[in-house]
């Protein structure tokens, strides 16, 4: 157990997560559980047969409110936000001029507001780009008295709908206002059945003043156990998830990103509400083929067993550079090393053989398609 940099913002669990025997990091300006004693691969297993419990408190959480807020919020994403039904949700990207990705996030329709979150390390500036550009036209409202706690795996149902009976209605990307009774405790929480892993799950927005009490009556369940930001990782790179700031950036377009199925057809062009967002003219050339992509992110399962990480070179066959890894691990779930890089057009196929350059020495990869596990989400 180990108490990082006191400047360092702490979420509403920080004190369970010490005395759970976390490994505490730096992590988006918090201190965060990397691991538990039972360790990263533990805990990425447990998720993937039973259920972890995560904390992604460090995650912004707002709302948008007023009759003019979906056809505001759509002014700043290439999304369909107006025809979203209510109680379901949407992943969205915000963009700059040029199309890069400013942050990706997601968003509910609640009926009487859009309950959006953000990731972490771009909450501050999101909001105030957020406020800035649509505070007119909406109430822009920051909750960092919301926490966020992530129930992941197939189990997670089970344990979740003991404390929460009706919750199992729910299906993947849907959400809903629910009460979490436990003899004195009646703990409100928002639901959504989403999340990082690749697992069915759900993630549970709580007041900070009731995240710890809801913590642990869900750690109380015996399909439950904790998991730290290390799994996370491992967890979303086996689903083909990207993680900002490694997979997409202000430098990447959404198509360069293989993101084209989060345009829904009414934002296209030749759609009912088409472009209207920023970069649009980039992203929609792109998507409609008249703008050729110099990249494109691909998937790669390592033919040795040599973890590729981050930032290594990729080259071809004669040994021309053609792109770079942004996110690698030795996968927990395939013993097997994979890989999301950022590849020239021509490399993109799936079957391509590659060699990763890891200390000077070329490692083969292929071009594979993502997930590299098959999603577990829960349609109905």
């Amino acid at each position: 157990m180990s108490s990082p940099d006191q400047n360092l913002l702490h979420t509403p669990l920080y004190d369970l997560h010490l005395s759970l025997g976390a490994r505490m990091v730096p992590f988006a300006g918090y201190a965060m559980p990397v691991q538990y004693p039972a360790g990263l691969m533990a805990e990425h297993h447990h998720t993937r047969t039973a259920a972890s419990l995560f904390d992604v408190s460090h995650m912004g959480q707002l709302r948008l409110v007023g009759a003019d807020a979906a056809a505001a919020f759509e002014t700043l994403i290439p999304v369909d936000v107006q025809d979203l039904g209510v109680g379901r949700q949407r992943y969205g990207m915000l963009l700059n001029d040029t199309g890069g990705i400013i942050d990706d996030l997601m968003f509910v329709n609640r009926g009487t507001d859009i309950f959006v979150i953000v990731n972490g390390a771009c909450k501050v500036n999101d909001i105030a780009l957020i406020q800035a550009r649509i505070g007119q036209r909406c109430e822009v409202i920051p909750m960092p008295e919301r926490a966020l706690l992530a129930l992941q795996g197939p189990q997670a149902v089970l344990a979740l709908q003991r404390l929460c009976p009706g919750v199992e209605k729910l299906v993947f990307m849907s959400g809903g206002h629910f009460h979490v009774h436990h003899s004195a405790q009646d703990i409100d929480c928002f639901i959504t059945r989403s999340g990082y892993t690749g697992e069915d799950g759900f993630e549970i927005s709580v007041h900070e003043m009731q995240a710890e009490a809801l913590a642990h009556l869900l750690l109380a369940q015996p399909e439950v156990k904790p998991a730290g930001l290390g799994a996370r990782n491992s967890l979303r790179l086996e689903a083909g998830l990207c993680l900002y700031g490694n997979d997409i950036d202000t430098s990447t377009t959404p198509i360069e990103a293989g993101l084209n199925w989060a345009i829904q057809k009414v934002r296209r062009t030749g759609g009912a509400r088409a472009g209207g967002f920023p970069g649009a003219d980039t992203v929609l050339a792109q998507l409609d083929k008249l703008a050729s992509l110099t990249r494109k992110r691909v998937g790669l399962i390592g033919l040795e067993r040599v973890p590729v990480r981050e930032h290594v070179e990729l080259q071809d066959a004669s040994g021309q550079r053609v792109g770079e890894v942004c996110s690698g691990l030795l996968s927990p779930t395939l013993d097997k090393p994979v890989s999301m890089a950022y590849v020239t057009a021509q490399c993109a196929l799936a079957g391509t053989r590659l060699n990763a350059i890891v200390r000077g020495k070329p490692v083969p990869m292929e071009v594979s398609a993502m997930p590299f596990v098959p999603n577990r989400y829960y349609r109905g």
